[in-house]
């Protein structure tokens, strides 16, 4: 009778929870043979983990009627049974064992039911900080134009969005102001849950005004606010994937881990995506290794000081990007060109955080560090860094 109860009207109430108890139920119950001399008793174990899953649920579930139905039936049955309030609960069933509203929880089901333990996932990082530096999933760093609105991710699980705007004067390069994350209902474990972030406002919230999805005893994803109004975090155990996003002056960054699982399964009407395959060409910013600083003639009266429009010098900007990164990587080098473009000591701070989360949640320390190629060489078409100490050589006669 119970196992009846929420198999169709409960689809309905995916964040009550209840429909997840009532399958657990089943699943306890569907292998008992009556003819069993311990039946009784495993069915007892069974109610009473029933009894106790719609116990959990019960802030989340006041008003529905499916659940008080759940909860009489239940009732009725251990009378029925002569079952006793206390004692043991059915702790056996792969569904109770293994949270599958955990991304982990998933691989050790597969485990169970194959007989074969899969290897641990694998997860991929990717960023997108400053004047629109992208670090892809693969690794690959670019600069990109893209101004507008471009999607990171999309995927059946999760849609990133951001929108980029200009932010120099003279000067092609563009700078996040807006972030969309779409996650997508899933099973028991959350509804959809849409959140927004704009260069002013950095909320700790969904747009709903919640902070979660899905049942709030699982936590299956979460917004946490570092610091207020400038760093927040969002963790979705269901499909594994942590979001950081940060509010540095008038622009975002953002980093995100998701296993390469779920990163791989897109259809080919999905390719465009900036974090798994990077920017298109035609947008990227370096030419030939060479990014097109705003030219000081076009932008300063004849006869001005000849120096960049950010009014730092390579000297000074270099000193002040070499007190927060000590590495000379590709952070370092983005902070350089940030800072000449700019002048915005924002741009620092927002390098030095992207190398933060870098280390916060990209799986291989050894690739922590991406280096400008070797004997001067620019880069870009490969997906690799574009400054390099000709580029560097050449802002500075740019300016002179």
């Amino acid at each position: 009778l119970l196992s009846l109860l929420c198999l169709g009207d409960c689809q309905l109430h995916t964040s009550c929870g209840i429909q997840k108890c009532t399958r657990d139920f089943v699943s306890f119950t569907s292998h008992l043979n009556a003819d069993r001399e311990d039946f009784d008793s495993e069915y007892c174990k069974a109610l009473r983990a029933y009894s106790l899953c719609t116990h959990r649920n019960s802030k989340v579930c006041r008003g529905n009627l499916v659940y008080h139905s759940a909860v009489l039936g239940i009732s009725d049955l251990m009378s029925q049974r002569n079952c006793t309030r206390d004692g043991p609960t059915s702790s056996t069933s792969p569904e109770v064992t293994h949270d599958l509203c955990s991304y982990s929880g998933h691989t050790e089901a597969r485990e169970h039911q194959g007989g074969e333990k899969p290897p641990p996932p694998t997860y991929l990082f990717c960023g997108l900080f400053g004047l629109s530096h992208l670090r892809t999933f693969k690794d690959h760093f670019q600069t990109c134009k893209v101004e507008g609105a471009w999607p990171l991710i999309d995927s059946d699980n999760l849609s990133v969005q951001v929108t980029n705007v200009p932010v120099a004067p003279g000067s092609s390069a563009t700078a996040a102001n807006k972030i969309t994350i779409i996650f997508k209902s899933h099973q028991d474990c959350t509804e959809q849950k849409v959140y927004q972030a704009v260069s002013d406002d950095l909320p700790a919230a969904f747009v709903d005004g919640t902070t979660s999805g899905g049942d709030g005893n699982s936590r299956s994803l979460y917004i946490m606010e570092k610091v207020r109004g400038s760093s927040i975090e969002m963790h979705a155990r269901y499909i594994g994937t942590t979001v950081h996003i940060r509010r540095l002056g008038h622009h975002l960054t953002l980093a995100i881990r998701m296993p390469q699982e779920l990163v791989m399964a897109y259809e080919e009407s999905q390719d465009l995506q900036l974090c798994v395959n990077g920017c298109p060409s035609s947008e990227w910013i370096d030419q030939s290794g060479r990014l097109p600083l705003p030219v000081m003639g076009k932008l300063l009266p004849q006869g001005a000081a000849a120096h960049p429009p950010s009014g730092y010098t390579l000297a000074t900007t270099t000193a002040k990007c070499h007190e927060k990164m000590l590495v000379k990587d590709v952070y370092f080098h983005s902070c350089v060109f940030d800072l000449l473009t700019t002048g915005d000591a924002n741009f620092t701070a927002a390098a030095h955080s992207a190398l933060q989360d870098v280390e916060a949640l990209h799986p291989s320390k050894e690739h922590w560090h991406i280096f400008p190629r070797s004997g001067g060489g620019a880069v870009g078409r490969d997906g690799k860094f574009f400054v390099s100490l000709r580029l560097l050589f050449f802002i500075l006669v740019a300016y002179l």
